[in-house]
């Protein structure tokens, strides 16, 4: 295999979308549509599995809960009812054979217990095996800002630096509480990060205190975008850490895995160009579908 080729995407998609509640009690939150570019309605995981197939990744694992597994597996592994195919248009009839094949390029894996996100990464282990690999949300989808695709820019970095890549972008102090936050010093300004630390939803006043970046307004810190390319490493810290019982609010989370695994490899921050599109709370899901299809 060639040194440094990334060929593997895993998206955890087992969540219960409290927030999307009640919505979510009849449809994942994953398969809620969103209107393409060319004006196709699709399920946002169809859309996160594309950005990933289009950059070059090979294989995608989606990490579901056992009940979910046949709603998945209906949605990229089965063709339509012939009732409905006979009923698509031309377009639709070929985007129905390319979503079979997209499909193709998809494994369906457990979650058996919903016990947190780094929970969800770790049950991906024993299917990634000894290689780095793209981990993305199941609800955000991304537009670049230039001709390389997000995904694509975030493996042109690991290339280059040959360790861990977590995606940034810039956030204002008023809603860093609700995302991960780095800091670090500057590779190449306001593009290339060696992270010095990373925290899980600070307060304002722990990222003022501890999280600040030379060069950047008081008020602006380097948010985690959704995007991140890990070595496997990161399986032993999650082990580690199901194995102690170590929890946060109650479930083994990645952050402070990241954390463990920037002090023994590095991990190197990348300011990501283009937008990241949240599908996972009301207000901003309603927006998204205002502004993907326009980016």
């Amino acid at each position: 295999m060639e040194k440094d080729k990334v060929r593997k995407a895993v998206i955890p998609v087992a969540g219960f979308g409290t927030r999307l509640f009640p919505a979510t009690k009849v449809v994942k939150k994953e398969l809620f549509p969103i209107i393409d570019r060319d004006g196709r309605a699709k399920p946002v995981i169809v859309a996160i599995i594309e950005e990933a197939i289009s950059a070059g990744i090979a294989e995608v694992g989606i990490v579901v809960q056992p009940d979910d597994k046949e709603i998945f597996a209906d949605l990229l592994k089965n063709p339509p009812k012939k009732e409905l195919f006979d009923k698509l248009s031309p377009q639709n009839k070929e985007y129905s054979r390319y979503l079979e094949d997209l499909g193709s390029k998809v494994t369906i894996l457990l979650q058996e217990e919903q016990l947190g996100y780094g929970h969800a990464v770790f049950c991906a282990k024993d299917w990634v095996q000894d290689e780095p690999f793209l981990l993305m949300l199941g609800d955000h989808i991304y537009a670049s800002d230039i001709e390389k695709s997000c995904v694509g820019q975030v493996l042109d970095v690991y290339k280059q630096v040959n360790q861990s890549v977590v995606g940034l972008s810039t956030m204002p102090a008023k809603i860093i509480h609700k995302a991960g936050c780095v800091t670090g010093f500057w590779q190449e300004i306001n593009s290339i990060l060696s992270v010095t630390q990373l925290y899980e939803k600070p307060t304002i006043e722990y990222a003022q205190q501890n999280l600040r970046v030379k060069g950047m307004s008081e008020n602006d810190f380097l948010g985690i975008f959704g995007l991140y390319l890990l070595t496997p490493k990161i399986f032993d810290f999650l082990a580690e850490h199901i194995k102690q019982n170590l929890r946060e609010r109650g479930e083994f989370q990645l952050t402070s895995c990241l954390e463990i695994l920037r002090q023994e490899e590095g991990i190197t921050g990348y300011i990501v160009k283009g937008n990241c599109f949240d599908t996972g709370l009301p207000d901003v899901y309603r927006q998204t579908m205002i502004d993907f299809r326009n980016f």
